[in-house]
């Protein structure tokens, strides 16, 4: 029997719970930075250095923490569905709860690619990118990451992947990042939408159920109603 199509559209709020600090709210990785200063090619070409270690303290943060139960229940719903993960986060959690069908719309933070060539792509080893860490070509390398004003490389394919999807699951995200937020838009219209989210964003839709609590307790609630 064909396998039905489940697609999770996941942020923040999954990697939260596996102390990720968030970048907006209270104690956000934006405090003390104005985002033009440590998120955009503006602010790389003006202060290298500041934005390189900015992002070396979040991938500090990202190798010190452990998939959680969320994650791992993702992993276990892709022996029963044809599953495809388009997370807004860029860390590689997901990855390591063993999940393998992962579009990330804003990059990966364990990847650098040089500032000439951004098809040269290389993982970096352990937690510092420093100034003068060249590519091949003798480039510098950047953080694999979509700055503010960059295009977002992966969003016509996760376009495609929500409509495609028989399930679509959204979970911990406040759905107001742009242009991630609009692929509820691209889902067929019989589609079951689960949001699971402890402060839920205001959307409506044919069939939309909605779990009010966080990532780990609504994915093991899910994993449990979906393969029952």
């Amino acid at each position: 029997m064909k396998k039905q199509k489940l697609v999770i559209l996941s942020g923040a709020g999954m990697s939260a719970e596996s102390g990720i600090a968030t970048f907006r709210g209270s104690g956000g990785l934006w405090e003390g930075h104005r985002v033009e200063e440590v998120a955009s090619p503006e602010a790389f070409k003006c202060n290298p250095m500041m934005v390189l270690e900015f992002y070396n303290a979040r991938r500090r943060n990202v190798i010190g923490a452990n998939p959680n139960r969320g994650h791992l229940a993702i992993t276990q719903l892709s022996n029963y569905y044809n599953l495809t993960v388009v997370t807004q986060n860029v860390d590689d959690l997901h990855e390591r709860a063993g999940t393998k069908n992962i579009l990330h719309l804003h990059g990966e933070i364990r990847k650098a690619r040089s500032t000439a060539n951004p098809n040269f792509v290389v993982e970096i080893d352990g937690p510092n990118l420093n100034l003068g860490d060249l590519c091949p070509e003798g480039s510098q390398l950047r953080p694999h990451i979509v700055w503010f004003g960059e295009s977002v490389p992966m969003i016509e394919k996760a376009a495609v992947e929500v409509g495609k999807a028989d399930i679509l699951i959204v979970v911990g995200t406040s759905l107001q990042v742009y242009p991630a937020a609009s692929l509820i838009h691209y889902m067929k219209p019989d589609t079951q939408l689960y949001l699971v989210d402890p402060n839920p964003p205001a959307i409506s839709a044919p069939n939309l159920e909605i779990l009010e609590m966080g990532a780990e307790e609504g994915m093991t609630i899910l994993l449990e109603r979906l393969t029952t």
